[in-house]
């Protein structure tokens, strides 16, 4: 038996907009379905969907993306642009360099080389 990810589902207050911040971040076109919910297919990753949850997101997450990125300072102005904020300063291990990253909702994400 082979399992696959198929998608990463993510709650959020408001999916349409969410979904919108995530397409213009990693490409691919939002699209709105049923029952509030709402879905990205970023070229070579998996979907990510949105579905509706009443209540605001509450401590850290236990689970975030990491997103590998050529130009640190141009994906987070990019981010930014789309409703992002950053988390914290430029951190660098001997893997590279990371910053973390908040979505509008205040999802964690990090931006990587």
């Amino acid at each position: 038996m082979r399992v696959e990810l198929h998608q990463i589902v993510v709650d959020a207050r408001e999916p349409g907009s969410l979904v919108r911040f995530w397409a213009g971040l990693l490409g691919g076109e939002p699209v709105d379905r049923e029952r509030g919910w709402s879905h990205v297919e970023p070229p070579g990753s998996a979907r990510m969907a949105f579905q509706p949850v009443p209540e605001d997101r509450a401590g850290k997450n236990r689970l975030h993306l990491d997103l590998r990125v050529a130009d640190l300072d141009a994906a987070v102005t990019l981010a930014i642009s789309l409703g992002a904020s950053a988390g914290g300063p430029v951190v660098g291990d001997e893997q590279g360099s990371f910053r973390v990253m908040l979505d509008p909702e205040g999802n964690e994400f990090c931006f990587v080389t």
